[in-house]
């Protein structure tokens, strides 16, 4: 049998386009070609064997495409309705177009059922959009691209294929066109990846790890491919490609080629999942299950008004990032909008959701609980759900996380904490306060006035493993005056409102006090309209392995 008897004919309706074999049973084309096969059949042919003629066919996967020539996923993997005795399409590595001066296509333009062949090249330089290869004739002669020859493989000279015509420009002459490369049809049917040789991975390593992606798949391993890969590429790696994946294996393929310093780390998180699924289930905590919603933001080094915002999601104790973008401070409150919300599909349908932003020391006064849950929702984010706030040097001080962890056994039982005043109008040094804090072994700190008004002393409080930390955002400007003032009278108001909750609970107490204060007659009056939380407990936010979140370069 010939070497190119796995060129193809496809045909559906009115529309003739040209496909390659790549399995027994599936067959590689353009989406335009069958655009129209839910309404007219799909038969394919094989030139090359003439009893292979009319085969039915059903579209088993589409790419996305949308109908305009501009539109990225121009690919469909056919489904034969039976294996034909074909030996499929051998692939290029990634690349070799470009190495090479010749690229044929083998096409079917009107008038040559048999097929034409046409000769073109690639350009060098980068992907058109990301998406296409532009070729481009080697003669003013011959055959041009013309219609027929969406979905035709593009070879070498020795019939190995770099990737598959798109589409033409121009007029029935043009000598231009495009292509999907090899590297860019992974990403919309990964299951491609195990057919095209890679110089960058040794054949076991690719076979290890799509043998855990075929496990997984398997086991129903309930997993995020979107948190899998920012879990594998780091907080500065490449950012999540628009849209997501729509399946582990399209994940893997995507790392594979796109990614592939990453290829480690993703397959190595992924066998983390499967070995915890697996495990016996841990005794239940004592400790109230918040499910948190994880917002961390902090400066990305690229600049003063450049900051890193990343948005995870807890589920039985493992953390699936949503989404990380390095963005201007001005952009942090719309982009927390929209990936909080989708952060909420992770969540499991009984869960107990706990929105925490861990912010930089100098952001913790920012009035995140009154950002709007989104464009067409003007509730505030701490009136719809409990939020706190943490500190982000607490968040990685191990010496302060295991005081801390402690400091929640003891708390366990569920027992009420004493408010610990901190008025404005003592004299109190910061380390007064600090030994103060320590000695009384305090549980639950309340501030009468901001942290930027008195920083020793709102400092001398977070680098104490207190769980637990209230203020106005909007308190006393001036902590060094004497007699009472709308500190004191905050604070007086919250210790009757906060006696007698344990601070397990206080997330959702604070959540009914905003609640409160926002229905009131003048809301801009009441005493909770600026209450802020700081509220710690490290076993809520378990840590992902180091190995996960170094910087992918």
């Amino acid at each position: 049998m010939s070497g190119t008897a796995w060129h193809a004919r496809v045909e559906c309706g009115t529309e003739v386009g040209a496909g390659f074999l790549v399995s027994g049973r599936h067959v590689l084309t353009c989406a335009h070609v069958v655009r129209r096969w839910e309404l007219a059949p799909v038969v394919v042919s094989f030139p090359g064997h003439r009893e292979l003629t009319g085969i039915p066919a059903t579209v088993a996967v589409h790419g996305g495409w949308q109908g305009r020539a501009t539109d990225p996923g121009d690919l469909a993997v056919l489904e034969l309705d039976r294996e034909v005795p074909l030996a499929p399409a051998d692939f290029a590595s990634p690349g070799d177009e470009r190495e090479h001066a010749e690229l044929i296509a083998y096409g079917f333009p009107k008038g040559y059922d048999e097929g034409m062949l046409a000769s073109y090249r690639a350009l060098p330089g980068p992907l058109i959009s990301d998406e296409w290869a532009q070729l481009e004739a080697l003669t003013a002669h011959g055959q041009p691209l013309a219609g027929g020859f969406s979905g035709a493989a593009v070879t070498l000279a020795d019939g190995r294929v770099v990737g598959m015509v798109s589409a033409v420009a121009g007029g029935p002459d043009t000598r231009v066109g495009r292509m999907l490369p090899t590297r860019v049809l992974v990403r919309y049917w990964p299951e491609l990846c195990e057919r095209i040789p890679d110089s960058d991975h040794r054949p076991e390593a690719l076979r290890r790890l799509y043998a855990l992606v075929e496990r997984a798949v398997a086991e129903g391993l309930d997993c995020s491919p979107d948190g899998l890969y920012l879990d594998a590429v780091g907080r500065f790696g490449p950012p999540l490609p628009k849209g997501g994946f729509a399946s582990l294996s399209a994940a893997a393929g995507y790392v594979q080629w796109e990614v592939p310093d990453a290829v480690t780390a993703f397959g190595g998180r992924l066998r983390e999942l499967l070995e915890a699924a697996s495990a016996p289930p841990a005794p239940p905590a004592v400790a109230p299950a918040w499910s948190p919603i994880l917002v961390e933001i902090e400066h990305s080094g690229a600049g003063a008004d450049q900051v890193t915002v990343e948005v995870s999601a807890y589920r039985d104790g493992h953390r699936r990032r949503v989404d990380s973008r390095r963005l201007p401070r001005s952009a942090v409150r719309e982009y927390v909008q929209r990936r909080v919300d989708e952060a909420f599909e992770q969540l499991a349908p009984d869960a107990e959701q706990l929105v925490t932003f861990v912010l930089p020391r100098e952001w913790l006064n920012e009035p995140v609980a009154h950002w709007e849950c989104g464009p067409e929702d003007s509730t505030p984010l701490g009136c719809a759900h409990p939020l706190v706030v943490v500190d982000r040097s607490r968040y990685r001080s191990g010496r302060l996380r295991h005081q801390l962890a402690k400091k929640w056994q003891k708390l366990d039982a569920g027992t009420a904490a004493r408010l610990h005043r901190v008025d404005c109008g003592g004299r109190e040094r910061p380390p007064g306060l600090r030994k103060r804090l320590r000695d009384d072994d305090a549980d639950l700190a309340g501030f009468s006035y901001p942290p930027g008004v008195a920083r020793p002393h709102f400092e001398a409080g977070l680098n104490t493993p207190v769980p637990v930390l209230l203020w106005p955002r909007t308190g006393c400007a001036e902590p060094g005056h004497e007699g009472p003032c709308v500190g004191t009278a905050f604070l007086d108001e919250l210790a009757a409102s906060v006696t007698g909750v344990p601070p397990a609970e206080l997330p959702r107490r604070v959540m009914e006090l905003r609640e409160t204060a926002d229905a009131d007659d003048d809301p801009d009056g009441h005493w909770a309209k600026d209450v802020q939380l700081l509220w710690d407990d490290p076993r809520c936010f378990p840590q992902p392995a180091a190995s996960l979140h170094s910087p992918v370069h």
